[in-house]
């Protein structure tokens, strides 16, 4: 078989479950994906001469299932759904063509920097969530760090603890980063809306099977002292006193930069996968600005945040796709055979 070919879609594929949780029958899928590769002839995938990485950013529950606590609608209001039911088809479509799929998994606990638990004000209440938190509210003391934390995020030391909240939001402030943001708890490390959507981690393994291939997890965002919207990098590396507190993942751009593709999709366009592959560019750019070229962003497999009436990040999130697209990368739709991307 031709790996440009598009193979047809499995008839237990239901677009219409992709908003939905459930369990993954995987003995059955198993077998269907064995009988699958041989159906189509489907070769293993360490036989790839050219090597094919898809990186889904975030495709979590708590992202993508309405009632969840960061679900992504986009300006449809279902966005992230939407893109889910188009994410799998691309997935089985192109079993032929993809070597590695390679998901981002959010991952949280409580007592971390950017959850209500980690700062109180001076009654002692928890921040709501939402809440920015800049450098002037922790010097004016609006918000100082819970002293029950302590004993959970750092050497045990308040004053430490203290003095490295303020250092923390100076470095967001004035670095150009998103302020500390309040999140509603979400992602959290043993609940079901850390997991991978259903219908995507149905897709994963069936490819798992079919072409013996390893989905490889990337765990990110569990570090207590500093965001991480970007799976490559975190927010801020050091403490105030220049000893680093987190570092960048450096064995993940290396591997993701072997491929001979990468393909981007996931959630949110705005937030998590816009910072991924500003990273990834950046890398990029100072390796060698050609290697952009090999980089795909599914434009219509993700969504940006979009909040009616409160906050639209659409237009910043076209804006910065655009950006990438003039240094080089591709922007490119799922529906179109790739076979007909450019440079492909």
């Amino acid at each position: 078989m031709s790996t440009q070919v598009q193979l047809p879609v499995p008839e237990f594929f239901q677009p219409a479950r992709a908003g939905e949780v459930w369990r993954v029958p995987y003995q059955e899928r198993a077998t269907q994906a064995k009988s699958w590769a041989l159906q189509h002839d489907i070769p293993p995938a360490l036989q790839d001469s050219r090597r094919i990485c898809l990186l889904l950013i975030d495709v979590q529950n708590t992202f993508c299932i309405p009632g969840f606590e960061l679900f992504v609608g986009g300006r449809s209001g279902m966005g992230a759904v939407e893109d889910n039911s188009r994410l799998c088809e691309f997935i089985y479509r192109n079993l032929g063509v993809i070597t590695q799929i390679t998901p981002t998994m959010d991952t949280h606990t409580v007592m971390q920097v950017f959850h209500a638990e980690f700062w109180v004000n001076a009654a002692g209440e928890n921040p709501a969530p939402m809440t920015m938190i800049h450098s002037d509210d922790v010097v004016d003391g609006r918000w100082r760090v819970n002293p029950a934390v302590t004993a959970y995020v750092s050497n045990g030391s308040y004053k430490d603890l203290q003095q490295y909240a303020l250092h923390y939001t100076q470095q967001l402030d004035s670095h150009g980063k998103f302020p500390l943001t309040v999140w509603p708890y979400h992602s959290m490390l043993g609940g079901i809306g850390h997991a991978l959507v259903s219908s995507v981690e149905e897709a994963c393994f069936f490819h798992n099977l079919a072409r013996n291939s390893q989905t490889r997890f990337e765990v990110k965002g569990s570090n207590p002292l500093t965001e991480n919207y970007s799976v490559l990098s975190p927010e801020v590396l050091e403490d105030s006193q220049g000893r680093p507190i987190a570092k960048k993942n450096s064995t993940l751009i290396d591997k993701l930069l072997e491929f001979d593709r990468v393909i981007v999709a996931g959630q949110a366009q705005s937030h998590c996968v816009a910072w991924t592959v500003q990273d990834m560019l950046s890398e990029i750019e100072q390796r060698n600005p050609m290697l952009a070229g090999k980089v795909y962003l599914l434009e219509d497999c993700t969504s940006p945040v979009v909040v009616p009436e409160v906050v639209d990040f659409t237009d910043q999130a076209n804006q910065t796709f655009q950006k990438f697209a003039a240094a080089g990368m591709h922007l490119v739709k799922s529906t179109v055979p790739i076979a007909e991307w450019p440079d492909f």
